[in-house]
């Protein structure tokens, strides 16, 4: 892999090239991206994140946050967009991470759609951390190439900086039990008082939102019900098994 350069952005110019890059990942207009420049602009000036990754001196991956709650302890990373399969994005996360360490900060948090599976292998698993609140439809209607015709459910997660890096791996206990199943490529709901339980996610979602929008939605509905559900009653999400499962843990009987 291509050493890459990952640094601080301020000017105008190189934050328009961060908002074409980002247009380009979502499938947006240019003139429409995710994160505008001129907001990026406002952000960096006043002393917040905003970073880009750069391979043989072309921008290929950028990633903007601010100060959050609690304050003086907490990052909140609000977007990060990267090529795939080349480190960007873990690039840019250990910059980041270094970033608030710097600054006395505790925690980066950030949130991301539950039923993509690469992206919560990468969370949880090789950063370690955390999913701590489901948020409903947190973006309202969202209509990019990525999450057009589906519901924005994120899932508020948060990455202890004081926790040793990952990867994050560990074994079942013998009692697990599944409360969301992959069967045939739709998602079944399984009742489960199990201590630990397992929430599968689909192969892919974002293919499966354009070519079978009625499991698409199945997925969203059963996820959304079991690990709403779990996140509410007090239980914890403690790891990601074989790529594909949530592992979570009821931390009373």
């Amino acid at each position: 892999m291509t050493a890459l350069d990952v640094r601080e952005l301020h000017t105008m110019e190189d934050l328009d090239t961060i908002s074409r890059l980002y247009a380009e990942i979502w499938g947006t207009a240019a003139d429409s991206p995710p994160v505008s420049a001129e907001v990026m602009r406002a952000l960096s000036h006043a002393g917040n994140y905003v970073a880009g990754a750069y391979e043989q001196g072309h921008l290929v991956g950028a990633s903007v946050g601010f100060y959050g709650d609690p304050v003086g302890t907490t990052l909140h990373s609000h977007i990060t967009g990267a090529s795939q399969g080349r480190g960007i994005g873990l690039a840019l996360k250990l910059h980041q991470r270094r970033w608030a360490l710097d600054r006395g900060l505790k925690r980066i948090t950030w949130t991301y759609d539950p039923l993509i599976r690469r992206n919560a292998y990468f969370n949880l698993v090789k950063l370690g951390a955390r999913p701590e609140e489901y948020l409903r439809s947190f973006y309202g209607a969202m209509d990019d190439a990525i999450n057009g015709g589906d519901e924005s459910d994120r899932v508020l997660t948060a990455w202890d900086l004081a926790a040793p890096a990952g990867p994050y791996t560990f074994d079942l206990p013998a009692d697990t039990a599944h409360g969301v199943r992959d069967h045939g490529g739709r998602p079944a709901v399984v009742p489960s008082d199990a201590r630990t339980v397992l929430i599968d996610l689909p192969d892919d979602i974002e293919s499966l939102r354009r070519t079978d929008p009625g499991a698409a939605r199945e997925w969203r509905l059963a996820v959304r019900h079991v690990l709403s559900g779990l996140l509410a009653e007090g239980a914890r999400v403690t790891g990601f098994h074989e790529r594909r499962s949530y592992v979570v843990h009821r931390t009373t009987p």
